[in-house]
């Protein structure tokens, strides 16, 4: 499951998709509604909130904004109806950490995607997140220990 902490709008076709369901999923297991996937690391900054299932809708929403514009046709009334006002904190690390991670896999099922990442300075985050400075998240599974600097702890684009 990855719930990215980039907009919408930087994804390929296929992780729009795989975003939706894996979004819907977060919210079953927010809403009780599934066994499954009850401990994800993915789901620990949505726990937090005072509302988990109203951040996760809220998440949803986006997502769902970004289809539409795309052309798809994403069934809106799968989002829970509770919305959220408030935003979750995440870190600039853990934004470029995915940022990373999201070009190496656009780099083996989309070049056409890549080569417009390619043109970014810096990635825009999902509208439910506010950067701060901070390193990857202790949650994330990395592959490799990140190097300090590499995901720098300067502001976001916001």
């Amino acid at each position: 499951m990855r719930i990215w902490t980039l907009h919408p709008q930087h994804l390929d076709r296929q992780g729009l998709l795989a975003l939706w369901r894996e979004g819907l999923l977060a919210q079953a297991v927010l809403l009780g509604k599934t066994r499954g996937y009850l401990n994800h690391p993915q789901l620990a900054r949505f726990r937090k909130q005072q509302d988990p299932v109203a951040a996760i809708a809220t998440y949803l929403a986006a997502v769902h904004v970004e289809a539409v514009k795309r052309g798809y046709e994403f069934n809106a009334n799968k989002i829970s109806k509770r919305k959220s006002r408030s935003r979750i904190t995440e870190t600039r690390g853990q934004l470029l950490y995915e940022w990373q991670l999201l070009k190496t896999k656009l780099s083996l099922r989309s070049t056409s995607v890549l080569s417009q990442a390619a043109k970014v300075k810096e990635p825009c985050p999902h509208p439910l997140f506010r950067i701060i400075p901070g390193q990857v998240r202790n949650w994330e599974r990395q592959k490799a220990e990140p190097d300090g600097a590499a995901y720098g702890a300067k502001p976001c684009c916001r």
